[in-house]
C-alpha cells in the first residue's frame, strides 16, 4: 500500500473515531435522562406516571424502529439546520446521535430495572428523596451494567458510521466505497474491514474491563 493510501486510511480512521466519540457523548447526554425517566415513571417505581412513561416510550420505540439509512435521509433538513450542511463527517454526527440516543435510553432503563428493589425500599424508608435514590442508589448499583450497554451502543455506532460513509459522511465507510468498491480495490476493502474489526475488539475489551472493575468495586 502506498504512502498516500496509508495517509488516507489514517484520515478515514480519525473521521470515524471523531463521529463515534462525538455521537456517543451526545447520545449518552440525551439517553441517560431519558432512560432514568423511563425507569422511575414505570409501574411500581418511585415516580410512577403511566402517561409520561407511555408517551416517552412510544417516542423512543418509534425512533429505534427507523432504519439508520432511512433516518439519515429523512432528517437531512434538520441536519442542515443544526450544522449548516447535510454532507460530511460533522453532519453525520446528527443522525448518529438521534439513532443512538433511544437505544442508550433503553439500555439505561434495562440496567436500572435490574437494581434490587429491596435496596430502593430501604433508601425510601430512610427518607431518601427521589433524586437521592437516582444518584446514590440506581446509578451506582447499575453502573457496571450501563458501561456494558454503552459499549454495545458504541459498537453499533461504528457500524452506523460506516453506513454514513455511503451517503457522504466520510470515515472508513467512505474509504471502502470510494476507493475500494468503486475502484475495484479488494485490498482496500479488506484492510478497511480489518481496521473496523480491530476497532470493535478494542472497544469491547475496554468496556468489559471497565465494567468488571466497577462490578468488583461494588461487591467489595
Amino acid at each position: 500500500m502506498s504512502s498516500d493510501m496509508i495517509a488516507l486510511l489514517t484520515k478515514s480512521l480519525y473521521e470515524t473515531m471523531y463521529m463515534v466519540i462525538a455521537s456517543t457523548i451526545l447520545a449518552t447526554l440525551i439517553g441517560l435522562p431519558l432512560g432514568i425517566i423511563l425507569t422511575v415513571t414505570d409501574k411500581g417505581q418511585i415516580l410512577e406516571n403511566k402517561g409520561i412513561n407511555s408517551i416517552l416510550g412510544a417516542i423512543v420505540n418509534a425512533t429505534r424502529s427507523t432504519p439508520f439509512i432511512i433516518l439519515m435521509v429523512a432528517i437531512i433538513p434538520f441536519t442542515r439546520l443544526i450544522v449548516g450542511s447535510s454532507i460530511g463527517t460533522t453532519a453525520a454526527i446528527v443522525p448518529l446521535t438521534i439513532s443512538a440516543a433511544p437505544f442508550i435510553a433503553r439500555i439505561i432503563e434495562s440496567s436500572l430495572l435490574e437494581v434490587d428493589p429491596g435496596v430502593i425500599e430501604a433508601s425510601q424508608s430512610m427518607g431518601a428523596s427521589p433524586m437521592q435514590i437516582i444518584t446514590k442508589v440506581f446509578l451506582p448499583e447499575a453502573m457496571h451494567s450501563i458501561v456494558l450497554g454503552i459499549t454495545l451502543a458504541i459498537i453499533s455506532l461504528i457500524g452506523y458510521s460506516a453506513m454514513a460513509g455511503a451517503l457522504g459522511g466520510g470515515g472508513l465507510g467512505d474509504l471502502a466505497i470510494r476507493y475500494g468498491y468503486q475502484r475495484f480495490r479488494l485490498d482496500i476493502m479488506i484492510i478497511t474491514v480489518i481496521v473496523l474489526i480491530v476497532l470493535v475488539q478494542i472497544v469491547q475489551s475496554l468496556g468489559n474491563f471497565i465494567s468488571a472493575k466497577l462490578n468488583k468495586t461494588k461487591i467489595n
